[in-house]
């Protein structure tokens, strides 16, 4: 591996450690349910999801999740 990469790549888990530099606009995640996959996006600082209990009380065990996963990166209302 030469020396160039070798940077980039400590570059990169530098950048890991630095979540601030992190902003998230928009994403959408699959997850594997005990039930049921679901699809999670994210856009606007607003959470979807396409399960039942989202629909009723526009928060779920799935957008709960990636809050925890996101810890820090993305805005809390």
């Amino acid at each position: 591996m030469d020396s160039g990469m070798i940077g980039k790549i400590e570059k990169a888990k530098r950048y890991a450690k630095e979540r601030h530099r992190f902003h998230f606009e928009s994403f959408s995640v699959s997850i594997d349910g005990e039930n049921n996959n679901h699809r999670v996006g994210y856009k606007d600082n607003k959470w979807t999801c396409d399960c039942d209990f989202f629909r009723s009380h526009s928060v779920c065990t799935h957008t709960m999740a990636l809050e925890e996963i996101l810890q820090g990166m993305i805005p809390t209302a």
